[in-house]
This record gives C-alpha cells, sequence and structure tokens, in this order.
C-alpha cells in the first residue's frame, strides 16, 4: 500500500461459524499489507478469545478490539484481560474501550446505565494504575479499589488504551485520558470538527496530540455491482442510525440530518427496515460510508484519509456481505 495514512481491517466475528475462520480473514488481511485488524464484541463470542487464537496466527499486523464495554468486565480485568493480549501477540495489542450503550448494559450485563463517562475514565485510570504500580488501588466515585499485586511483570510498553466516542465531551475525555481515539458514522467536516474536541482533552491533560491514534472506522464494501453495494450498505447504515442505541442516530442528526434520522426512527418504531433504509438519503451514503465500485470506494477512503489528524482509516464491512465479497472489498482497498 503507498499512501500517508495506515488502514485497519474490521472483522464482523458473528459472520464467522468458527474462531479458526476469524483467524483466516486476519491472516489475509496481513497478507494483503493491512495495518491494523480489529474486531467488535456485543452479546456473542468473548472476544478476548477470539483476539488470542488471531494473535497466535498472526506474525505482525497490529491486533485491537472494536470495543470492550466498562460495565462487562472489571477495570482490573480489562487491564488484565490487554496484558495478556499483549504477551500472546508479542506487543502488537491495544485496548479499545467505550461507554457502551443502555441495551448492551442493561440487558446483556445486568448493569444500571449510569455515569458512563465517569466510569469510564475511572476505568482508564485504574488500568493506568495497573500498568504504573503493578496494582489497581484506586478510590474513585464509582470504583473502590483496596488493590493486589499483579502476578507478573508489567512490560515497560503496556497495550494503548483508544476510545471509542461521539459525543464533543466523550471526545475530550478520549484526548483527555486515552492513547487513540476511534470513531464512527462521521462526515469529514463533522469529523474535522470533532478533532478539535479531542486536541482540546488532550491539552487539558497536558499531552502531544500528535502522539494520540486517530482510526476512523468507515463501512465499506467495493463491487462492480455498484447498486447492490450500495443497497447493501444502506440497510447497514440505516440500522445503525436507527435501531443500534440512540447516540449514533443522535450524532449523525447533529451532523446534519435530524429529519432523516427521525424518519429512521419512526421506521424502527414499525419495525419496517424497508423503509428504514428507503429513508436514507443518497447524500448521507456517501457521506457516511464508502459503497461502491472499487475505485469510487477507494477516493472516498483517501478524501477521509486527507483530514489533518486522521492517522488511520478502519475499513469495516456491512451486514449481508459475503465471504468473497468482504475479500474482493479488501483486496480493492489494499490497492490505494
Amino acid at each position: 500500500m503507498s499512501r500517508e495514512f495506515e488502514i485497519d481491517v474490521v472483522a464482523s466475528v458473528p459472520d464467522h461459524d468458527t474462531p479458526g475462520s476469524v483467524a483466516d480473514l486476519a491472516v489475509r488481511a496481513e497478507e494483503l499489507g493491512f495495518d491494523r485488524f480489529s474486531m467488535g464484541e456485543a452479546t456473542g463470542w468473548n472476544l478476548a478469545t477470539i483476539l488470542a487464537v488471531v494473535a497466535e496466527r498472526t506474525e505482525g499486523i497490529g491486533l485491537s478490539d472494536d470495543v470492550f464495554s466498562p460495565y462487562g468486565r472489571s477495570p482490573a480485568l480489562l487491564g488484565q484481560t490487554a496484558l495478556t493480549l499483549h504477551a500472546i501477540s508479542e506487543g502488537r495489542f491495544r485496548l479499545g474501550l467505550g461507554p457502551s450503550s443502555p441495551a448492551i448494559t442493561e440487558r446483556w450485563h445486568g448493569q444500571p446505565f449510569e455515569r458512563p463517562l465517569r466510569r469510564l475514565r475511572e476505568t482508564i485510570e485504574v488500568i493506568r494504575a495497573l500498568y504504573e504500580n503493578g496494582n489497581p488501588e484506586y478510590h474513585g466515585e464509582v470504583f473502590d479499589i483496596d488493590g493486589l499485586n499483579y502476578d507478573r511483570s508489567v512490560p515497560e510498553n503496556p497495550p494503548p488504551i483508544d476510545l471509542a466516542t461521539l459525543g464533543p465531551k466523550a471526545t475530550e475525555l478520549a484526548g483527555r485520558f486515552g492513547d487513540g481515539w476511534v470513531p464512527q458514522l462521521f462526515t469529514v467536516d463533522a469529523l474535522e470538527e470533532r478533532l478539535e474536541d479531542l486536541h482540546r482533552g488532550a491539552e487539558l491533560g497536558d499531552r502531544d496530540p500528535g502522539e494520540l491514534r486517530t482510526a476512523l472506522l468507515v463501512r465499506a464494501f467495493a463491487d462492480e455491482d455498484r447498486e447492490h453495494a450500495r443497497e447493501t450498505a444502506r440497510s447497514m447504515i440505516a440500522f445503525l442510525v436507527g435501531a443500534y442505541g440512540p447516540y449514533y442516530g443522535d450524532s449523525v442528526a447533529e451532523q446534519g440530518y435530524p429529519g432523516m434520522v427521525e424518519e429512521i426512527r419512526e421506521a424502527w418504531g414499525e419495525r419496517d427496515t424497508g423503509a428504514m433504509a428507503e429513508a436514507l438519503t443518497d447524500e448521507a451514503l456517501d457521506d457516511l460510508a464508502a459503497a461502491g465500485t472499487p475505485e469510487e470506494v477507494r477516493e472516498r477512503l483517501r478524501e477521509y484519509g486527507e483530514v489533518d489528524g486522521l492517522d488511520a482509516v478502519r475499513v469495516g464491512f456491512v451486514s449481508g456481505m459475503t465471504i468473497e465479497e468482504k475479500q474482493a472489498t479488501m483486496e480493492a482497498v489494499a490497492e490505494l
């Protein structure tokens, strides 16, 4: 790949029947020259286990999770998991965290979705304490931990912590306390505006914004059958906007699409997925995703890659793509 920005790829784990199949995709991503391989966790397989399999099967590609919930694992366990994956991957792992959502928190983990940003901040601080002192002792508003010693030596360069956030305050928190930022569903203009919040947070934390790794997740589908790619992506983006928790929809509305978001949400209220997709305009699809012919997808990713302050584009797939279509999309993107 010849470009100034890095390209990551995000696997959709539910589309795979075995952990080995996920690892096969990671091996192919490594062969094609992608910089980092990531995957999300919701209510399926335990992602830490899958990442361990992928780490054993690959050699040089970076590894990340998109993202662990601070309600699903204790801060000490998150740090413990990160350090273990760091060891298995020989230093290739970056820990991804996010504030999560009410649905996952309450209906899967059985926890009240309270003070998500405060909980996220304290989770980071507990992990930092473990990294720095070998002990997660911490006394805060959410967590009160007396601490025990970590039963191994902590590496000099423990896994960086990336935060997946959307809003201005949450992104400021990412700049102040994280090592990287992993947003998604942003137009170019909105991304540039939100980067100002990230940099303000870095300054508040007396940190260099240039040392943060910013990797935008863009849903992509490259296919010579342009309309097939676009309509498949349209359905996925509409679902994220209207049904996948309130935050994506709120963010897209604030980026200039309030009427469209309201229409998509009304359709979701009727569970009319067809109407949801119809409500997502061509303009919004072009603004929020990269779908169409291979060259159109590459051009869209280049536009994001040229944003000042963006270090990587994280290519994600869309629901409904076959394994072969994902492979073809990866191969098309690899030509950048």
